[in-house]
């Protein structure tokens, strides 16, 4: 037999021996529970500095979201930014707040007006979720917890700031106006329509796409002459029609409302009862009058018509310019029924800021876009005996 075999025989023999087996395990269980004593004093030492340095970067988080909104409300670029002045946004945080659907949050110390300001942010400029987070100072996890609060928190002030009209009041715009008094006294807003990109899986962008070349949800919507919304239906495919929407807004459960004996300016087409449409195969639209005055009782009907529906297509302009998240041609970051959610939401803010903080500047904006200053003023609005 070898050394190396001679020594492996002592050493096998010498464990054979009951004593030297348990001096050996006892030896080794000290070795272990002294492994085990340090491990644990070192996972303590790592997670209490781990903490401590979590709790730094949170704090210096925290501080400078807190300096970015005090920022926000002082600067005279709030309105570029957030899309409102400093005072409608801070009315709306109040509303907000007092609804009892926002509250701060103690959890990442984020206080509702620095939730609102992001939310604000996303649909005002049309960014992307995942830059938001870096720029407010904190996750992307508590970012998507936060829009998504936001976000039912604006639509459930649906009731209070989306109303259907119920008086027989005539609007004042039509009252003070003898282009359309009493032509139009029973009339209580005008419907249209308008196209927002969507996401949708590809076997479902045919139907979404229509004149736009890309996949668009409709909104459908009625207006006051207060440019304010008092009906929204998104969500129908881009390539449904008008009547079919049409149909559908006046069946559903929440429907839309006609007032007895009043009506709504539709566009031009086969229109059910409650909503008059203008003449068929007939001049109607604005820019086709302009240097031509109208030549029959028919035509002055549809210019004046056209004039009153005008409303509808600005209100739907200001909308798309305050909010570009609505009006991108890019696809959009957000899932279909999202932006779907978004677009109600964004409805309501309309209407909210219409009552606080008319932005007469946007308004003049896009009165020009739609219809330039060379052919407003070549439209005849003078009376014409008929």
């Amino acid at each position: 037999m070898s050394n190396f075999g001679m020594g492996m025989e002592i050493q096998i023999s010498d464990l054979a021996r009951p004593e030297e087996l348990e001096k050996r395990q006892q030896i080794c269980a000290l070795v272990l529970l002294c492994y085990i004593t340090h491990s644990s004093h070192l996972l303590r030492t790592m997670s209490g500095y781990t903490r401590s340095e979590k709790n730094v970067e949170n704090s210096d988080n925290e501080s400078r979201s807190a300096e970015l909104i005090a920022q926000l409300v002082q600067t005279e670029k709030c309105r570029d930014i957030i899309r409102m002045s400093p005072q409608a946004f801070l009315q709306l945080c109040k509303k907000l707040r007092s609804s009892g659907r926002m509250k701060d949050s103690t959890r990442v110390a984020l206080t509702v007006e620095g939730q609102v300001a992001e939310f604000l942010y996303i649909v005002g400029h049309a960014a992307k979720s995942r830059t938001v987070p870096f720029l407010f100072h904190h996750s992307t996890e508590t970012f998507n917890r936060c829009f998504d609060n936001v976000l039912r928190a604006i639509i459930s002030l649906e009731n209070e700031l989306l109303i259907q009209p119920s008086d027989v009041d005539v609007p004042t715009q039509i009252l003070n106006d003898d282009k359309f008094y009493p032509y139009f006294k029973d009339c209580i807003g005008a419907i249209s329509v308008t196209h927002s990109r969507v996401k949708v899986p590809v076997k479902d962008a045919p139907r979404f796409c229509a004149r736009k070349g890309f996949p668009t949800q409709i909104i459908f919507a009625a207006c006051n002459f207060d440019m304010k919304f008092t009906y929204v239906l998104a969500g129908w495919e881009g390539s449904a029609s008008y009547s079919r929407i049409l149909k559908d807004a006046l069946t559903r459960k929440d429907r839309l409302k006609l007032p007895n004996g009043k009506y709504y300016l539709g566009l031009p087409g086969p229109m059910p009862n409650g909503v008059l449409s203008p003449y068929d195969r007939v001049r109607y639209q604005l820019k086709e009058f302009s240097n031509h005055e109208p030549q029959n009782r028919e035509e002055l009907f549809n210019l004046r018509h056209s004039l009153l529906q005008f409303t509808a297509e600005k209100t739907f302009g200001v909308l798309k310019k305050r909010f570009p998240i609505i009006a991108g041609v890019a696809e959009p970051f957000f899932s279909f029924e999202a932006m779907r959610r978004i677009i109600i939401a964004c409805c309501i803010l309309h209407n909210f800021l219409m009552d606080v903080d008319i932005d007469e500047q946007m308004i003049a904006e896009v009165d020009r876009e739609l219809l330039p200053d060379e052919v407003r003023r070549s439209i005849p609005l003078s009376r014409r005996k008929e």
